[in-house]
């Protein structure tokens, strides 16, 4: 049974509850609302090992440099022996054995990365979530981490009860924060803290605390907390920001990523055309299209229970789609429903009479008819 539905009946904190409390292995699909942005979480046997969103996320190396973890150097090196690689590592383990990186550092920072976006995608209350279950080989993390959902969960209420706190100052992340007077020297007891010092000398009047988390790579929270505190004490003033403009247009984006997984399914490189699938429904999970052409994926690859399923939210979201009929019938014949399959064939007869190929789903629809009949028979006999 699909664990997919809209945030409006079920939110992401109980999916996530559901699927620590049943040990599930696999990939939560959430979108927003407007599909303006969207986000993954990665889930190994009930624990969060990666998650990202789709519209604010940057590469490990990058973030890790402007934390100041590494030097540039440091990841241009990192990236050198990466493409000498025959199967190429993720980039956080390379800058390990490199020794650029402690382990702690790195999974510190991929942790971070993790809770930020889990955060974000538990305070959307208008959406669409989907969950699939399956094998983690196609993960897009440049280094993963285990996390206890039940404490990830924790963390996101702490972070709800801390933005309580400080609402009145700063009501979101979009919020401009301007350094007021002097900046003190460092080590001034005015600013005895890093954070507060590194916040500071980051603000230009121009960056939003969202920005300047980025830029530092440190959580929106902890940003907002030390322009809190350093309006409190005269040493900031924040205003309103705007939301950022986000990436538009997901349905596009969908359409180029059926486009290639069909393409891909022509040349037979089906693993190609499955991970293109699920790109194009990321990007659009109510789109029919991708999830045929995902189910087809399947299909070559001899998935055929996932095909099936795939199939079936297809035609819930275009029951008129023939394509998605056709398809469920040669599914039915694979289960040894014919039933199903004479249900789904007669469907795309009706549906598209003058298809090339309906004079052979006349004859597929007679043959299996005929076999059904004389199993019947034979059942009664």
């Amino acid at each position: 049974m699909p664990i997919e539905g809209s945030l409006r009946e079920l939110g992401i904190f109980d999916v996530l509850q559901l699927l620590e409390l049943s040990g599930k292995t696999g990939a939560l699909t959430v979108t927003a609302s407007r599909r303006e942005n969207g986000g993954h979480v990665y889930l190994e046997r009930g624990a969060v090992i990666f998650a990202c969103l789709r519209n604010t996320r940057r590469p490990l190396g990058e973030l890790l440099v402007h934390a100041g973890m590494i030097s540039q150097a440091d990841l241009q090196r990192a990236l050198d022996v990466q493409a000498r690689e025959a199967r190429a590592r993720a980039i956080g383990e390379v800058l390990v054995s490199l020794g650029a990186l402690t382990r702690g550092d790195l999974e510190q920072r991929v942790r971070s990365q993790v809770e930020d976006a889990v955060c974000t995608l538990l305070s959307w209350r208008d959406g669409y979530f989907s969950f699939e279950e399956r094998g983690l080989e196609d993960i897009p993390a440049e280094a993963t981490v285990s996390i206890p959902t039940a404490a990830l969960l924790l963390e996101a209420a702490r972070r709800v009860d801390e933005w309580a706190r400080i609402r009145t100052v700063i009501a979101d992340a979009n919020a401009v924060p301007t350094a007021e007077g002097h900046r003190p020297e460092p080590g001034s007891p005015a600013t005895d803290s890093d954070a507060e010092r590194a916040v500071l000398g980051a603000m230009d009047g121009a960056r939003s605390i969202a920005e300047i988390a980025l830029r530092l790579a440190r959580a929106e929270l902890d940003v907002a907390v030390c322009v809190a505190s350093l309006a409190e004490r005269g040493l900031a003033s924040v205003r309103p920001g705007q939301p950022p403009r986000l990436r538009s247009a997901p349905r596009s984006d969908a359409a180029a990523f059926v486009a290639r997984a069909t393409a891909a399914l022509r040349d037979g490189a089906a693993q190609q055309a499955l991970s293109a699938a699920r790109d194009a429904v990321a990007a659009d999970p109510f789109s029919a299209e991708a999830r045929l052409v995902m189910a087809r994926a399947f299909v070559r690859l001899g998935q055929h229970a996932e095909a099936a399923e795939e199939l079936r939210r297809a035609a819930r979201l275009d029951p008129r789609n023939a394509d998605v009929r056709l398809e469920l019938g040669l599914c039915a014949v694979r289960h040894g429903d014919y039933d199903g399959a004479l249900a789904s064939w007669h469907a795309y007869m009706q549906l598209a009479p003058l298809a090339p190929d309906v004079g052979h789903v006349r004859a597929a629809t007679k043959a299996a008819a005929r076999l059904l009949g004389l199993l019947r028979q034979r059942a009664y006999a």
